[in-house]
């Protein structure tokens, strides 16, 4: 055999087991070049997510005050002890007696999702302008308190029994 025929013959067998074995290598390397730049481009995208995160958090700390006013509108839980607390104090303060209180069960609110509404039925004692008093208070709380109905009785005396159903919101 000629020596230029066995040259070509050997780059021949070269080229092709070239293409056969390292052309696949060279398509991953490739691919991974390609999927290695796809997660930095996600990495950078959370980095800026973060440091958009981290800018936000700072303007709500300007805000914090006012955060705390909704928190307390609007309590995570419906923080029954506190609630009665309240109404007991509400009540003596505005020169009433409380007679009754009957908590109902929580449930979904209708209206927004998320919140739930608690009921309460109460039975306080005392003049109109004291009740009045009463509804102001409840009226000027920080806590969402709706008043459902109001019923009372007629007396010949001064002091007059009131019935409420209120609602009370929370998250």
């Amino acid at each position: 055999m000629s020596r230029p025929f066995i040259i070509v013959f050997f780059l021949s067998l070269v080229l092709i087991l070239g293409r056969g074995f390292v052309w696949p290598k060279y398509q991953e390397l490739k691919f991974l070049e390609q999927r290695n730049e796809e997660k930095r481009v996600e990495i950078e995208g959370r980095k800026e997510y973060l440091q958009d995160l981290n800018k936000a958090a700072k303007v709500l700390k300007n805000y914090q005050n006012q955060l705390t006013k909704i928190d307390s509108a609007l309590p995570s839980d419906s923080h029954l002890v506190v609630l009665l607390n309240f109404l007991q104090k509400a009540t003596s303060q505005s020169g009433l007696v409380l007679k009754d209180i009957q908590p109902s069960t929580s449930r979904p609110s209708l209206d927004v999702e998320g919140i739930k509404e608690n009921e309460l039925s109460l039975v306080v004692a005392g003049t109109y302008t004291s009740f009045k008093n009463f509804l102001s208070t409840l009226e000027m709380s920080s806590r969402l308190i709706e008043v459902e109905s109001i019923s009372f009785s007629s007396s010949k005396e001064d002091i007059q029994d009131f019935n409420l159903k209120i609602k009370v919101y929370s998250y």
